[in-house]
């Protein structure tokens, strides 16, 4: 199975990193109030000590994904291409008691094994696309991931900083650590 949304609860990454920043505002909100659209534009790069193949095999997995992914529930391929080039996957995300459940599916391009794009086709999420890059260096991966991502409902911009700092560092570490360990469970 392939897995490919990689956060584990996008919507609330609104703010954050240096390199969150809103793309949208409300009408009549000035920016930084709670009124604002949550937009999330978001880049990230990760050195991983592992090959492309294996890191890819992380991302790509729903059983993994539920154990990297805080909060996610549930992830199921709904169909694939004959050729394996892309994937729909229903994934259900349970936060906690103060935000919605969400269900959505994404539509997962495969471009093996560099690139994996991500764009929302139905559910709960306003918007979301992303991608990931994998770049071979030696015994290393370099890891590049983007994110852009809109719920289907407000969220306060608090509570979205949060999220996205403890999140999404936290999410990339355990893709750091099962990849790598991976890697030594098969030498």
């Amino acid at each position: 199975m392939r897995f490919t949304s990689f956060l584990r609860f996008a919507l609330l990454l609104a703010g954050g990193l240096s390199t969150a920043s809103p793309a949208a505002v409300a009408p009549g909100a000035a920016q930084g109030d709670d009124t604002d659209v949550a937009v999330v534009q978001t880049t990230a790069t990760l050195k991983i000590h592992a090959p492309r193949e294996t890191v890819w095999a992380m991302l790509t997995s729903c059983q993994e994904a539920l154990g990297m992914v805080p909060g996610l529930s549930d992830c199921r391929v709904l169909d694939t291409a004959p050729d394996g080039s892309w994937q729909l996957i229903r994934q259900v995300i349970d936060y906690s008691w103060y935000v919605p459940k969400l269900t959505y599916v994404l539509r997962a391009s495969y471009g093996y094994p560099a690139h994996i794009l991500i764009e929302r086709d139905s559910g709960d999420l306003r918007t979301l696309k992303s991608s990931w890059c994998l770049e071979a260096d030696g015994e290393f991966t370099v890891v590049h991931y983007s994110l852009e991502v809109t719920p289907g409902f407000w969220v306060p911009r608090w509570l979205a900083r949060i999220a996205l700092k403890h999140d999404l560092p936290k999410m990339l570490r355990t893709l750091r650590t099962r990849s790598e360990s991976a890697l030594e469970a098969r030498k």
